[in-house]
């Protein structure tokens, strides 16, 4: 079985130029050219925190980039490691996506303005209101045997958890009507949380990223730096939640595809409903994302509210049809900014891609075969 799955490139960069930044900063000649990003995060360097800055991106990107930064720049004032980070962000944004965030920035700041939150408890973190008490200790003691402990495996890299309180359930399923009943009073036309999807909503639009952020950054991060490094776990640093419906009179299935993120955390949320299964096949890269799915890559998952998926944003996947009631789920795309500038110049994914991996052990096979056939012809006996 084949499969026509696509995704868009990411933006080649531009290197940031000697002398000076941006902002007219001056950067030392030996940083901008004698050294580079580390290749490898400096996971003994405690970075700074830029919460609370007027800041064009999310303030975990700054901290996530500088543990990257040469050596020599990590004893400067915060101040500039900002501005030096800022200025290789900016020269790595083309002038059309700068343009495009901030008319977003813009949107999102008119909705903030005008609407009134029904339950405010949500839109700050409160751990032990939120999560359900398994979950909470496997994070706090933050040990893959104490993930493990919680969590079902059902399929390579598809992991399964109880996660979120009934309550924290209900009360975010009771926030997201009352935004739509306000988008619906207002008539105010908002963006559907991807091009796949007509109906749901973008979290972080009126208001809740911030919790989110705390979600992916103190909660999903740990995890994922355990069982998806080789894309990135350890370094998320930004990214896009929202919640989307499924019903007779929603949408009603999802279609195969890959999801734009490293790491994709997937908890529904209720209501009452039957079938919208959830079904994988297998992980691939981008040169690999239409392959065959092989016999030991399928899995179809049933939703249960509360429990979460946790997987690899490559990992392909689809939603069968909701044949009754309406189902709502919290989905959480997490991102690594510096995971996917370095994918640009990988051309080995055997450590992810399922298609990769037998490709290597393939090569690997023929090698060790004619190795033996070049022995067994040296000794002069017949090939096997």
């Amino acid at each position: 079985m084949s499969f026509d799955l696509t995704r868009k490139e990411p933006q080649q960069p531009t290197p940031p130029s000697a002398g000076c930044n941006g902002n007219g900063v001056a950067v030392l000649p030996s940083m901008a050219t004698a050294h580079r990003l580390r290749l490898n995060p400096n996971t003994e360097h405690k970075p700074e925190t830029y919460e609370g800055l007027q800041l064009e991106f999310s303030p975990l990107l700054f901290s996530s980039l500088e543990r990257y930064l040469p050596p020599p720049m990590l004893s400067l004032s915060r101040d500039s490691k900002l501005n030096y980070m800022r200025d290789i962000i900016l020269r790595y944004s083309p002038e059309g996506e700068r343009t495009r965030v901030q008319r977003h920035r813009e949107y999102r700041q008119k909705i903030i303005s005008h609407y009134q939150p029904l339950h405010r408890e949500l839109y700050a973190m409160h751990a032990s209101n939120f999560f359900v008490p398994s979950f909470l200790k496997a994070i706090n003691e933050n040990k893959e045997e104490s993930f493990r402990s919680i969590m079902a495996e059902p399929t390579l890299g598809v992991f399964t958890f109880e996660m979120l309180q009934p309550h924290f359930c209900e009360l975010l399923l009771s926030e997201v009507e009352n935004f739509e009943k306000w988008v619906h009073e207002t008539k105010f036309r908002i963006m559907r949380p991807n091009t796949m999807n007509k109906f749901g909503a973008v979290l972080d639009d009126f208001g809740l990223e911030t919790m989110l952020d705390k979600l992916m950054e103190d909660f999903i991060r740990p995890i994922s730096k355990v069982f998806f490094s080789d894309v990135g776990g350890s370094t998320l640093d930004s990214h896009h939640g929202f919640v989307v419906e499924y019903g007779i009179d929603r949408d009603v299935e999802l279609g195969f595809h890959v999801d734009d993120s490293e790491v994709t955390l997937n908890v529904c949320l209720g209501k009452q409903f039957s079938g919208g299964d959830l079904f994988f096949r297998g992980v691939r890269c981008d040169k690999h994302v239409n392959t065959e799915t092989q016999s030991d890559e399928i899995l179809d998952y049933s939703h249960v509210p509360g429990r979460a998926v946790l997987h690899r944003g490559r990992h392909r996947h689809g939603a069968r049809a909701t044949t009754s009631g309406h189902r709502v789920n919290l989905l959480l795309w997490c991102r690594s900014s510096v995971f996917r500038e370095l994918r640009k110049y990988q051309k080995d994914f055997s450590s992810w891609c399922g298609e990769c991996q037998r490709e290597k052990k393939e090569r690997q096979r023929v090698s060790i075969a004619a190795t033996k056939q070049e022995l067994l012809k040296r000794e002069g006996k017949p090939p096997t």
